[in-house]
């Protein structure tokens, strides 16, 4: 009788346990200390909505990818709280230009559960089984461009997914918001051409490096765009059509 009233008792409780670990959005991203420049970004990427349908949990250990000056890193961290942290990768020269470097410095004042490297992408390295979530922010499709002038030499997308999928936990999430790409053109020419990718392109690779799909949210679809310009054409810059796809690694 007493085994039964204390599982009981439990089970009464477990729902109040998981809701009080579910993190904060709206606080993590209404906080005072962002920059103006990552607060004027809120409206359009919509990053409390986004990463609470992604799943991101308090207390996870995370990635962010290509993490630019960390405006995603720097919700993350609060989201996740003193006890989670938020690894931010760029390669080395993204994180040499002064405007990245002091972004991610001011970052680390302000959160320190965040931490900053970098690598070539040629040479991808993160430790195995180690990330609860992972995130690519508009990023993916750059496995698909070379360029001299920012340092990115071609390479092959399968190194990034591998990668990748070796650094997620098992069960863990690996979550891509990219620029939609009207069909009809190759990969490689479209990133060249406009910076997008086609999502059924990103879902193909995904799943060939061993991750499951695990859904698709419409919350960044932007129907007014036609798709047809580069993404940093005024006319369309920071209002492009997205998806947001979630992916996890099979649990063992």
């Amino acid at each position: 009788m007493l085994k039964r009233a204390l599982l009981a008792a439990i089970l009464a409780a477990s729902p109040v346990v998981l809701q009080a670990q579910a993190p904060d959005f709206a606080t993590a991203v209404s906080a005072p200390g962002r920059p103006d420049t990552a607060v004027a970004l809120d409206e359009v990427r919509r990053p409390a909505e986004v990463l609470r349908w992604l799943g991101l949990g308090r207390g996870d250990r995370v990635l962010d990818y290509f993490a630019g000056t960390g405006y995603y890193t720097e919700i993350m961290a609060r989201a996740v709280g003193p006890t989670g942290s938020v690894t931010g990768w760029n390669t080395p020269f993204f994180a040499g230009r002064p405007q990245i470097r002091d972004a991610l410095a001011a970052i680390r004042q302000r959160q320190p559960n965040t931490a900053f490297f970098s690598s070539p992408n040629t040479a991808l390295s993160f430790p195995d089984d180690t990330y609860d979530f992972v995130l690519l922010h508009l990023v993916y499709h750059d496995a698909y461009w070379e360029s001299t002038q920012f340092s990115l030499p071609r390479i092959d997308p399968n190194t990034v997914t591998q990668a990748l999928f070796r650094a997620t936990r098992p069960g863990g999430i690996v979550a891509v918001i990219d620029h939609v790409a009207a069909p009809g053109r190759e990969t490689r020419a479209e990133v060249e051409a406009t910076h997008r990718i086609l999502p059924e392109t990103v879902r193909a690779d995904f799943e060939r490096a061993g991750f499951v799909f695990d859904g698709e949210s419409d919350l960044l679809r932007n129907p007014q765009d036609d798709r047809s310009v580069n993404v940093f054409n005024p006319s369309i810059r920071g209002r492009t059509d997205r998806f947001v796809y979630r992916f996890r690694r099979p649990a063992r």
